[in-house]
């Protein structure tokens, strides 16, 4: 009996064995590992000094005449900067001085920089707007439920909750090396970097989540006096390790720092700029879609910006209600038309209600005509240079209007 009684036992616990290994092995098999790169680039990169330029224009225009109409695009090469576009505003402004501060305050103050402030030319090339544009979006006595939008368009917003600023991990971590590397730079921490420079990280998930970071990429215009061990060294201790949390780094994290060697020529001299070519980098790092319209040196009224700004609302919102882990919003328009022509949710299968539920929602809650964004966003004032560099979306730094999260209540009451 008592043998019949230990087989029975070891054969229990060689089941148990056995279904314990079986699932292990089965956990493992399960996890999906996943790696997503996004880049950023420093306020002195070509591209994002034009696109400061750009809205440094927009914003002075704003601050004298709030219904000023802009699109401005801005070009720089070696010595030479050209503005050009359409203007539509009762006020006056200085735009070769304007542009002057602006590369003086990015740090292109010294002729060994390849540019300078008060020595590049300066070219200018403006028009009124289209005729036939500004009588599609005119306002009649400024009854902005009439506002027609400024251009056809298709613009998404996107929200996570893998950070506290509702935003894609990799592209958040990107901008903060990048701050922190002008910020090294004008504290004279590491007062040989010069004003251009790139970042970009590698981060590997498991199963959706972020686990660590596969590399990272940190490129530093530099005098030329400094060596690149130096170099590596400072930008480890000074710039990646105050940035990046510590659990996010191992021994298997890869480091590249300025791979191609020292980094001396650079900025407008070594590289044209262009407003508006980073519109990933200003937006998710490239999670989520894009519309293809940029934000920089165009005023409200054009819903490239504004429509875009608006469904980053919409997402922010949902995500912070916890209706969602994360939502991409989209929200298409037609020239001189005053509703959208569509507005819908996707969830990736987190919502707590489904996406058609949550569209609908999201129509009674927002009021996604042009018009109304500009009202309710008040965004008919200065604030679009700030912006400019390091992001337009997850600016926990600044107070700007589409980052708030206060229509979380009335999304929870009509999501019942």
């Amino acid at each position: 009996m008592r043998k019949v009684q230990v087989k029975k036992i070891k054969a229990r616990l060689i089941s148990s064995f056995l279904l314990e290994f079986f699932l292990i092995l089965l956990y493992k098999k399960d996890i999906i590992r996943e790696y997503f790169t996004s880049e950023s680039v420093t306020e002195g990169h070509p591209d994002k000094l034009c696109d400061q330029i750009s809205d440094a224009i927009l914003d002075a225009i704003l601050e004298k005449d709030p219904k000023g109409r802009v699109a401005v695009e801005t070009f720089v090469t070696n010595g030479l900067m050209l503005i050009a576009g359409e203007i539509t505003t009762s006020a006056y402004i200085d735009i070769p001085t304007i542009a002057r501060g602006v590369i003086k305050d990015v740090g292109y103050t010294d002729p060994s920089f390849g540019f300078h402030y008060a020595n590049c030319g300066v070219v200018t090339a403006i028009q009124e707007q289209s005729p036939e544009i500004a009588k599609g979006i005119r306002v009649v006595k400024e009854d902005l439920t009439k506002l027609g939008s400024g251009d056809q368009g298709l613009m998404f917003g996107y929200a996570t909750d893998e950070t506290k600023e509702l935003m894609p991990l990799p592209i958040s971590l990107a901008h903060k090396l990048t701050k922190r590397l002008a910020e090294v730079r004008k504290k004279k921490i590491l007062p040989y970097i010069r004003p251009d420079g790139k970042s970009q990280v590698t981060v590997e998930y498991e199963n959706g989540v972020a686990k660590r970071l596969e590399s990272v990429v940190i490129s530093t215009q530099q005098s030329p006096d400094v060596s690149l061990a130096k170099l590596s060294k400072d930008i480890k201790e000074k710039v990646i390790n105050t940035v990046v949390p510590k659990n996010l780094l191992d021994r298997k994290t890869k480091y590249f720092i300025n791979p191609a060697g020292k980094f001396i020529t650079g900025g407008p001299q070594a590289d044209t700029g262009l407003t508006g070519r980073k519109i990933i980098v200003d937006t998710y790092g490239g999670v989520g879609s894009h519309g293809g319209g940029c934000f920089s040196g165009k005023d409200p009224s054009k819903v490239d910006r504004s429509g875009s700004y608006a469904a980053r609302y919409v997402a922010k919102n949902i995500v912070a209600a916890g209706l969602s882990k994360k939502a991409e919003v989209r929200v298409a328009y037609a020239i001189g038309v005053i509703e959208p022509l569509m507005i819908r949710v996707n969830t990736y299968g987190t919502g707590k209600i489904s996406d058609d539920q949550l569209s609908e929602v999201v129509e009674k809650v927002f009021d996604l005509r042009p018009g109304m964004i500009i009202k309710n966003l008040n965004l008919r004032r200065p604030l679009y240079r700030q912006v400019a560099a390091y992001g337009h979306f997850g600016r926990e730094d600044l107070n700007v209007p589409w980052e708030k999260t206060d229509k979380v209540a009335e999304l929870k009451k009509y999501s019942k």
